[in-house]
């Protein structure tokens, strides 16, 4: 995965990021989407409502960019959050 530095991150638009407030999670391409979703649960002091919208999101880049994704909901990850583990 190519990473990007400061400048690049700052560059990109809000809508580029699942997390577009906090600027988390770039979606630029599959990379960066396998990423999005590996790293889901390490984003901290979200909502719940912000998580779905981040999620949709992912999905979005997900199709665009040719990534399977299985879960139907970031709930059906595992994680810190307490949420489902698999």
């Amino acid at each position: 995965m190519a990473k990007l530095d400061t400048q690049d991150r700052n560059d990109l638009p809000q809508g580029s990021f699942a997390f577009p407030k906090e600027r988390k999670e770039p979606l630029e391409n599959a990379s960066h989407v396998r990423n999005a979703i590996a790293r889901f649960d390490q984003v901290e002091g979200v909502t719940d409502s912000e998580r779905d919208a981040a999620w949709k999101r992912i999905c979005t880049a997900a199709k665009k960019f040719g990534v399977e994704v299985k879960e139907k909901s970031w709930r059906e990850l595992g994680g810190k959050n307490g949420h489902k583990t698999r």
